[in-house]
């Protein structure tokens, strides 16, 4: 590691960092390419290139920036948002299994959309809106509860509250689709597992808007973060204010995870996965936020190319929920094998 100095600026400049940030950042833009060429219609990526840039036929490029382009670039965006949410959740509780995932904000952000599906029958704009409420608002419940006055939000505390939170809920949306109709039970289990399909501008749009709010204020926090993993009285003790800095990578981090949710579908463990792969990759401790958010993209949208080229059509939380399910039993049995389960 070394660090570079601009007057009184400072950047700590890690090689492997960068490198891992660099390959897992041209895995993710080589997958989306591979994405926008798959179809009915195959486009060679040399192809898919030009006419991004804007060089192709004509015919090229309306299948390309119109039908497929936001599909792949929700995806990107989609596990960005997520692995940066993950990373920030899992160092927030310094639990490998503080996700979003586990701890009730997806499953809130699904409640929102499936009450809209079900129960108000509103449009795409108005899923959206409810899929953010409801992770919110989850959020805001789940923090309630774990606060303590004086102690403020430990980690433990917040993951323990927030599966009960996700067991409450699973158990609500179980009973929302078995009170629906045909139809409408259909296309709210279709949403709850997670997918690309159909995606077009008006989903990749808002979620770009959303990331570039919240992924520049999520980094900017890195440090702080980084800090309170050494227990609260040390951060203390290094000028970090603890409980603020808490708060505000909370509302990031929920505001990730819902933008994704409502733009995606609620797509299981990539947040799980990511930081803890990107940990790995960089062999850095402490939270690794850019590489955890490469690592979802360098996730999610292989997983979507997976999803395009299998026999039978399957939505790409199908993909993500085999592969995160085998992760989590590697995770859980090597957790266990170093006492730290």
């Amino acid at each position: 590691m070394r660090v570079l100095r601009a007057g009184a600026v400072s950047l700590r400049w890690e090689p492997r960092t960068a490198a891992v940030c660099g390959t897992l950042a041209l895995v993710a833009a080589g997958a989306a390419v591979l994405v926008v060429g798959s179809g009915e219609f195959p486009i060679p990526p040399p192809d898919v290139v030009r006419a991004v840039v804007g060089q192709g036929d004509r015919a090229t490029e309306f299948i390309v920036t119109t039908l497929r382009l936001p599909r792949a670039l929700t995806g990107l965006l989609a596990g960005l948002a997520l692995g940066l949410s993950g990373a920030i959740f899992q160092s927030v509780s310094r639990n490998p299994l503080g996700s979003p995932d586990l701890i009730g904000f997806t499953t809130g952000s699904a409640t929102g959309a499936l009450l809209q599906i079900l129960v108000f029958g509103g449009g795409a704009v108005a899923i959206t809106v409810s899929s953010v409420a409801g992770a919110v608002l989850t959020a805001l419940a789940v923090y309630a509860v774990a606060y303590r006055r004086g102690s403020g939000v430990q980690g433990v505390r917040l993951v323990l509250i927030g599966v009960a939170a996700a067991a409450m809920l699973e158990a609500l949306n179980s009973y929302l689709i078995t009170r629906a109709e045909l139809r409408e039970a259909y296309e709210a289990a279709f949403w709850l597992t997670g997918s690309l399909n159909g995606r077009d501008w008006s989903q990749a749009v808002p979620l770009a808007i959303a990331l570039a709010v919240l992924v520049p204020a999520a980094l900017a926090l890195a440090r702080p973060l980084g800090m309170g993993e050494l227990g609260d009285d040390a951060a203390r003790a290094l000028g970090v204010p603890v409980q603020r800095t808490r708060a505000l990578l909370t509302v990031a981090g929920v505001g990730l995870v819902a933008a994704a949710t409502a733009a995606a579908g609620p797509v299981p463990f990539v947040a799980l996965a990511a930081p803890q792969l990107a940990r790995r990759l960089t062999r850095r401790p402490g939270a690794q936020l850019l590489p955890a958010a490469l690592t979802g993209a360098a996730l999610l949208v292989p997983a979507d190319l997976i999803s395009l080229h299998l026999p039978v059509a399957m939505p790409v939380g199908v993909v993500t929920g085999v592969l995160g399910g085998a992760y989590l039993a590697w995770l859980l049995s090597t957790t266990g094998r170093k006492g730290t389960a």
